[in-house]
């Protein structure tokens, strides 16, 4: 496991390929696993393929513009009638996007919805809009999904830091 850890990067820039259904469908399986406050699974998806789709979501912040070169996006939304850990429960959702977006070759980045600046207004307005989501849903984020245009170097045993590391007290 730690092995994907260390390969999660970041990733931005995405080859002409599509994403195959099965392994979307593992990422948004993780997604749906993750931990979330009572067991109250409240996290909703919104997965994007339409090319017109994607190039007005990377509209939406400053800094979502590499999103329209990612061949899916996953938008990561809340049902508010459900639960109130809004952005813990949607940022382990995220969390296990991550990792198994690594597992299955491809990579993705965590592009702020909620509480940001917007290039088109209010980014949460501008998505909602976008994709016609319920007013009673929040939304956290976007996640491109595709095939890394090259493959980042993974984190290395060098970055822990002891120091980092307070046992029993601060």
């Amino acid at each position: 496991m730690l092995d994907i850890i260390r390969k999660r990067r970041s990733v931005r820039m995405f080859l002409d390929k599509d994403v195959e259904q099965e392994k979307l469908r593992e990422i948004l399986k993780a997604a749906m696993v993750a931990p979330t406050a009572r067991n109250l699974r409240p996290c909703e998806f919104v997965v994007v393929r339409d090319r017109e789709a994607r190039e007005r979501l990377s509209r939406s912040t400053n800094f979502s513009a590499f999103a329209k070169n990612a061949p899916v996006v996953i938008v990561i939304c809340y049902d508010t009638t459900k639960g109130r850990r809004f952005k813990e429960d949607c940022s382990l959702a995220a969390g296990n996007i991550y990792l198994e977006t690594v597992n299955q070759g491809l990579g993705t980045c965590f592009v702020q919805i909620a509480d940001t600046e917007g290039t088109e207004g209010e980014p949460e307005g501008f998505v909602r809009k976008t994709l016609s989501i319920p007013d009673h849903f929040w939304i956290q984020c976007l996640m491109p999904v595709g095939y890394p245009d090259r493959m980042p170097e993974p984190h290395r045993d060098e970055e822990y830091d002891e120091k980092k590391v307070h046992f029993e007290k601060f």
